[in-house]
């Protein structure tokens, strides 16, 4: 697999409380120097990044983040908002305490309504594995692909641990290609993103990709 297939799964991500816009910038023209997929920015940049890069790459933001504990009514008014400004792919985070309770019910209807709210863009959903039994992750699995979401995805990056290859192991047996998988959080090696990719992910989610595959250090990536 080359580094060109690599990163044109690559969401080039960037979350951080204290991003600059010229950090916002970087990333954009990092993202259409190496093709990648998308890059993934919080809500309040998205209109910048759209004036940067048009429609070169699509820009990606995140809703109910990092917690998911908002309302669906708050979820859904972000999904609106952010594909008004321009965004054609969105990541929301499930309401974790709701899954804790086995609420599936609750759960599929939020993903539903937020995936209507974003109609033909790209929706991924954040269930935070880390947090999770594999009983949990498997119920899921059916929410996600009952609602009609696009992608599973394991994490924020901001809990307790990010992608495993358990988790897209266990995703690819359980969503039956009724989704496609995004693994996120912790990636820091070339062999990590080769062996998700080829375990079942069709998007990885990192800010140090590129570092990654010019050979530089990954440091602390998303």
């Amino acid at each position: 697999m080359t580094n060109r297939e690599i990163l044109a799964r690559v969401d080039h991500t960037l979350l951080k409380a204290d991003a600059k816009k010229a950090d916002i910038k970087k990333i954009c023209e990092e993202a259409m120097a190496n093709n990648t997929a998308s890059i993934c920015i919080n809500p309040g940049f998205i209109e910048y990044a759209v004036g940067i890069m048009g429609d070169k790459i699509p820009v990606c933001t995140v809703i109910g983040f990092p917690l998911g504990a908002m309302t669906t009514a708050a979820k859904v008014f972000e999904a609106k908002d952010a594909i008004e400004k321009g965004a054609q792919e969105v990541d929301m985070v499930i309401n974790i305490s709701r899954a804790k309770d086995g609420d599936w019910e609750y759960i599929t209807e939020e993903i539903r309504q937020i995936k209507q709210a974003v109609g033909d863009k790209i929706l991924k959903v954040i269930i935070e594995t880390c947090l999770l039994t594999d009983e949990e992750k498997i119920a899921l699995c059916k929410c996600v692909t009952d609602a009609g979401a696009d992608y599973i995805k394991t994490s924020t990056g901001f809990s307790t641990a990010g992608a495993t290859f358990h988790d897209i192991e266990l995703f690819a047996k359980h969503c039956e290609g009724k989704c496609k998988i995004k693994a996120a959080g912790g990636i820091r090696s070339r062999e990590d993103m080769v062996k998700f990719i080829e375990l079942g992910a069709d998007r990885l989610g990192t800010s140090s990709a590129i570092k990654i595959l010019n050979g530089a250090d990954a440091g602390n990536s998303y």
